[in-house]
């Protein structure tokens, strides 16, 4: 069989929730799974997993390579450090940035790889998706960058770990549009917050609420799963507080000077609710600190 039509090793750095998912969903699709984090344990349930002592060794053994951590200086760090991604990285190989880590700094890292490694192909391929979606491969791939033929390579694996993938332009278009999604999705997560506050201040539970709006145009399964999250006291992490608080920031930061009012409040409030103690907690738990000030 040529080679072309094997399924690529694939190379995951970061196994936090949405990492550890992808990497469960490739190894159940019979993908070759390098993996690598920090905290070595995180891989320890991800059976048949190869588990590297660095990026550099994980990347070695990899024709794909996929990263998702925290933040851009993480990010950064994974990829070019001594023992990073591109150290190991064989000619040829395709780099997949999954993190959200913002524009500016996308466009940068674009750039840097381009100089460090020409022989290396590029895609920007945040998700759309929290942890639950993830664990069952529903999420979106908002993917940019490559030619026709890099993308023929990845398309493989974001099926297995994703329900679609839209492809959107060049390098760096991904990362703009994951900080639009997000935008949305936190100031829609700040007003089911305060709505819920005001039905029960004029008398109604939140299944109330959801009552009123199922069956109508405004039922969207975001909007009921977050009411679910508040109403059963379960704010156990999908996205936690602490992110969506760096991607609000993030988003605001590729705003530049349009006015986004809306999202500067609830960046603000959500400031406030991350000191009060709610960082790790899912994001629906700005109710809480809500609740809390009265």
């Amino acid at each position: 069989m040529p080679r072309m039509s094997a399924k690529p090793t694939v190379a995951v750095i970061g196994l936090g929730a949405m990492g550890h998912a992808f990497a469960a969903n490739l190894l159940k699709n019979g993908f070759t799974t390098q993996v690598w984090n920090r905290t070595r344990s995180r891989a320890d349930d991800l059976h048949g997993a190869q588990v590297g002592d660095s990026p550099k060794q994980a990347a070695a053994k990899a024709e794909i390579v996929m990263t998702m951590v925290t933040d851009a200086e993480t990010t950064e760090k994974v990829i070019f450090g001594d023992d990073g991604v591109l150290a190991g990285l064989k000619s040829g190989g395709v780099l997949v940035q999954m993190g959200t880590i913002g524009v500016a700094q996308t466009d940068a890292l674009i750039k840097r790889v381009a100089e460090a490694r020409d022989d290396v192909a590029f895609i920007d391929a945040p998700v759309s998706g929290t942890k639950t979606p993830a664990e069952q491969a529903k999420i979106l791939v908002l993917a940019s960058g490559g030619d026709e033929a890099t993308r023929t390579r990845v398309q493989p694996v974001f099926d297995a770990i994703a329900k679609g993938t839209k492809w959107l332009g060049e390098a760096g278009r991904g990362a703009r549009m994951k900080l639009v999604v997000n935008a949305w999705l936190i100031t829609l997560m700040q007003a089911v917050a305060e709505t819920t506050r005001l039905a029960e201040t004029v008398g109604f539970s939140g299944d109330d609420f959801w009552d009123a709006l199922e069956g109508g145009p405004l039922a969207a399964p975001y909007v009921r799963a977050k009411l679910d999250k508040i109403t059963g006291d379960d704010f156990e992490a999908q996205m936690a507080l602490q992110w969506g608080l760096k991607d609000a920031r993030l988003a605001l930061q590729a705003a530049g000077d349009t006015a986004m009012p809306a999202l500067r409040t609830v960046a603000e409030q959500w400031s406030d609710a991350v000191d009060a103690g709610l960082g790790e907690k899912d994001i629906a738990a700005v109710y809480q600190y809500l609740k809390a000030k009265g």
